[in-house]
């Protein structure tokens, strides 16, 4: 006799803006695995009582969201090493009662790059912001083997505290966010990541000119909205090769639903096709 379906959620608050669900759905539809993915709105007050029925009524785990991300890594009963470098989950799975924290971002990040990279592994990136999205562009960097990292904030003290925390296998070299813009003028770089919300639909647009960058920079922004923001114009203008943030989400989004339903699946033109769509980007 053929199973209950699987079930897996996406947990946030607010959770409308979400496109997991439609993610997940396109995953279950084109591999046939019965299952089911939903979008639950669960109030911080509530979140480890809310997460604890969830293990109960059957469900394999659940991706988290703004605001539950630091939580969902301390209520767990064992957390991997990338999560907890981190320092936050985006994906908890359930299995015999028992929570496992995961961050499948660093992951997610690396994947929506390599082929931008043919082979390569930069020796000298530059990331511009030092919030949440930095601590996964900073694992993984590392991880990959990135020797050495300028990181950019415009509250300097946040970005120095950072690259303490995290450097491990590469130089994180710190600067104020003018003096990084001043060194794009100046210096050629083989990556640009921004992960700061600056170019995000109502934030101020990155003007840097990068006028010293070349055909074989590549310039990655994570904001997906919208999906050519100012620096990737800019950078597109001067030859350089860009990465939009639209993968990033899609790609961490993988072993999450390996996790939950058992199934390798790819990133392919019909799912980002449906994103794009869903989100208003065509």
């Amino acid at each position: 006799m053929r199973g209950a379906p699987l079930k897996a959620a996406v947990v946030g608050h607010p959770i409308g803006h979400s496109q997991s669900p439609t993610i997940h759905g396109h995953w279950l539809e084109t591999t046939g695995i019965a299952g089911t993915y939903e979008a639950m709105d669960l109030h911080p007050d509530s979140f480890e009582a809310d997460i604890r029925k969830l293990v109960d009524q059957g469900f394999q785990g659940v991706n988290a969201t703004v605001p539950h991300k630091e939580v969902a890594l301390a209520i767990a009963d064992e957390v991997d090493d990338t999560a907890r470098r981190i320092g936050a989950s985006n994906t908890l799975v359930f299995r015999d009662g028992r929570i496992h924290a995961q961050n499948t971002d660093a992951f997610g990040f690396w994947q929506n790059l390599v082929p931008q990279l043919h082979g390569q592994v930069p020796q000298r990136a530059v990331v511009l912001g030092a919030g949440g999205a930095a601590r996964a562009v900073l694992v993984a960097l590392q991880d990959a083997g990135v020797g050495h990292v300028i990181l950019a904030n415009r509250t300097h003290g946040r970005a120095t505290a950072l690259a303490e925390e995290l450097a491990d296998t590469a130089t994180i070299e710190t600067l104020t966010w003018d003096d990084a813009e001043a060194l794009l003028d100046q210096e050629a770089v083989d990556l640009i990541v921004n992960t700061s919300s600056r170019g995000m639909k109502g934030e101020h647009p990155i003007t840097c000119a990068l006028a010293a960058q070349t055909p074989e920079t590549v310039v990655n922004d994570i904001v997906y909205s919208p999906l050519q923001t100012a620096l990737l114009e800019t950078a597109a203008a001067r030859g350089c090769q860009t990465v939009d943030g639209l993968g990033m989400l899609l790609h961490q989004a993988r072993p999450a639903f390996q996790a939950f339903f058992g199934a390798r699946v790819s990133v392919d033109a019909g799912l980002r096709h449906k994103v794009e769509t869903r989100m208003g980007l065509r």
